[in-house]
């Protein structure tokens, strides 16, 4: 049975890149939505309301073989109307990394919208008076405080994205949670390999934990020494 654990640890470390690339895609779209929801303008703001109530409203799985299949057949019916001769498959780990960022968007995108508006409108307001770009005063006066608003959201939405990423054997990357299949069934010893795979996912999770967790008392510290002078 040792002999399979080296392929899983390989798999491990597809599953951290998943995990990496899916989360700047969901970090993308939840500022992208989050700055629609608050814009002002009534198409952008009903887009990024749809977009948010779809998602969250469909399971991962479905949407998962929706994008891998049904992206497969349409893009190959979009390039037959263009005279492509030759079928296109689409890659199942850009699959996986395009379709958990884009479900993972839509609870960003909630998180960050709370974080931006839990930030003082006068800081944003006075950064403009003084001849502030918008941009320049999102990145800032905005982005440092909303970031300790959007952590323990951040946190919770990091954690699930992780574990999701298991979905992807689903469409055969062979990722960790695929490959300890794959060996479960030629030992029949699933739970030897599945307990080995529930660790490494522990691991990866317990670590993400410990980053977090610094990063949150790292953009806590000012507010920490300001009631401390206050009180």
């Amino acid at each position: 049975m040792l002999d399979y654990l080296p392929g899983i640890l390989h798999g491990a470390l597809l599953t951290v890149g998943v995990s990496l690339g899916a989360l700047a895609v969901s970090v993308l779209l939840g500022l992208l939505g989050a700055t629609a929801k608050l814009s002002g303008r009534t198409p952008l703001v009903v887009l990024a309301t749809l977009y948010t109530t779809v998602i969250r409203g469909i399971p991962e799985l479905v949407l998962m073989l929706l994008v891998f299949y049904g992206g497969t057949i349409g893009l190959n019916a979009l390039l037959e109307t263009w005279g492509a001769a030759e079928p296109v498959d689409i890659n199942p780990f850009v699959a996986g990394v395009v379709t958990i960022g884009f479900i993972y968007g839509a609870y960003m995108t909630e998180t960050f919208r709370g974080a931006i508006l839990a930030v003082p409108r006068g800081q944003m307001e006075a950064a403009w008076a003084f001849g502030m770009g918008r941009l320049a005063t999102f990145v800032r006066i905005t982005l440092p405080q909303m970031v300790r608003h959007a952590l323990p959201g951040f946190t919770n939405n990091w954690l699930v994205l992780i574990k999701s990423t298991a979905l992807v054997s689903l469409i055969g990357l062979k990722d960790m949670t695929f490959l300890a299949k794959q060996a479960s069934a030629a030992t029949r010893e699933p739970f030897f390999f599945f307990l080995f795979v529930g660790g490494l996912f522990l691991l990866y999770t317990s670590a993400s934990l410990w980053a977090l967790r610094w990063l949150q008392r790292r953009f806590s510290a000012g507010v920490r020494q300001a009631d401390g002078w206050h009180g």
